[in-house]
């Protein structure tokens, strides 16, 4: 070998017992603290997300390090399936309520803003329909129900779960697609008792309700499809453990300069309390 390189042997052996250099060194222990977070995160994290994750810890590297390791490690989330339709469709109903977000999902405190959304997820029973409420300050699902039908109880429930769960700002917004359900009576007198006003996008425009998408796109992807459910009540139980124990309070989100929702809404009601 050291012939077909040019090189003498006596320069080869003195190089193999050299110590490890101090940047060689630094990128096993890297190596180590992203694989740990990597698993932590059930390997759903991207190398931003890892870098957040580490940079929370204390450890200062840069995002391109971080990506080219996890590359080197062969590290790879999961990655999203192509986009699907929304399941609801408008029926002509809902023409008279207004658009009160157009697309600015951002509030200055908890229970000003929400949205919300319904989709559905696969069992070997059958379909188990599920219906979110977010809040918009904090992006956390304050209220969610899941049911074997998309009918308008369903988003009914997730609602007054939201309201019995948060303390929500008289004449606050909750926004949807312009869905039958949404859109329907029962609906409004929902939305009328608990003194909310009620705000829908536009028909097949997909942005106006990005945030609600963007919920379920991060549950079906780093869950929903990569676990089988033989039950409804087993489906049921795991989107649970996923939006109470992971979403909410673990995972890191960019729009919140990777914080957690808890942490989100843990900083607002200290800054209350202090003023």
């Amino acid at each position: 070998m050291c012939s077909w390189l040019a090189v003498s042997s006596s320069g080869f052996f003195d190089w193999r017992k050299r110590p490890q250099s101090a940047t060689a060194s630094r990128r096993e222990r890297l190596a180590l603290l992203i694989a740990h977070e990597f698993a932590d995160s059930d390997e759903t994290y991207g190398y931003r997300r890892i870098h957040a994750a580490l940079a929370r810890s204390g450890v200062h590297c840069g995002p391109e390090l971080v990506r080219d390791i996890m590359r080197e490690l062969g590290l790879r989330p999961c990655q999203p399936r192509p986009w699907r339709a929304s399941l609801t469709a408008g029926d002509g109903t809902g023409q008279h309520l207004p658009d009160l977000l157009e697309q600015d999902f951002t509030a200055s405190a908890p229970g000003q803003k929400m949205v919300g959304d319904i989709t559905y997820i696969p069992t070997w029973e059958g379909w188990l329909f599920l219906a979110t409420v977010i809040d918009c300050h904090t992006k956390m699902v304050i209220g969610y129900a899941m049911g074997e039908d998309y009918k308008t109880p369903l988003i009914q429930n997730a609602l007054r779960h939201a309201a019995g769960r948060t303390e929500l700002d008289p004449g606050a917004i909750f926004h949807s697609d312009r869905g039958s359900n949404y859109t329907s009576h029962d609906f409004a007198t929902t939305i009328a008792e608990l003194d909310l006003r009620h705000s829908v996008g536009r028909t097949g425009i997909c942005y106006d309700n990005a945030m609600a998408e963007s919920f379920f796109a991060a549950l079906k992807n780093e869950r929903v499809h990569r676990t089988a459910y033989p039950t409804r009540d087993h489906a049921r139980r795991d989107v649970t453990r996923y939006i109470e124990l992971w979403y909410n309070r673990k995972r890191l989100h960019s729009a919140l300069d990777y914080r957690t929702p808890q942490e989100a809404l843990n900083e607002w009601i200290d800054s209350q309390v202090a003023a």
